[in-house]
């Protein structure tokens, strides 16, 4: 795995029932100070606005470590909480892994 880039694959929903999880996770990887935090959302079937939130979070959390966060796969549902929020222009959001690693010429393995 490069060090530069951790990556996060949640599946399923991200709400209210999980986000505490998910930001424990969050908070794990932060303490290796990655350069990128990837999270990928293709498996990401459901998030409410606690899940939005947690990702508020955790760009907060791999910026204070140094890092920066980075989206991508976001599925229809997701990409229309984004639209509607207007989150989208506060994450950075490409539109797969392979995006990601054209843009920041980071190498990401999966």
């Amino acid at each position: 795995m490069n060090p530069e880039v951790r990556v996060m694959q949640p599946s399923g929903r991200l709400d209210v029932t999980n986000v505490n999880q998910f930001r424990r996770e969050v908070a794990d990887i932060a303490a290796f100070s990655p350069k990128f935090l990837l999270i990928d959302l293709k498996d990401i079937t459901f998030m409410d606005s606690s899940g939005l939130g947690a990702l508020v979070a955790a760009l907060k959390t791999v910026r204070s470590s140094g890092g920066d966060l980075a989206l991508c796969s976001p599925t229809d549902q997701v990409q229309m909480l984004f639209d509607l929020t207007s989150m989208g222009t506060i994450f950075k959001v490409y539109a797969n892994v392979k995006e990601f690693t054209a843009r920041t010429g980071v190498n990401v393995k999966i």
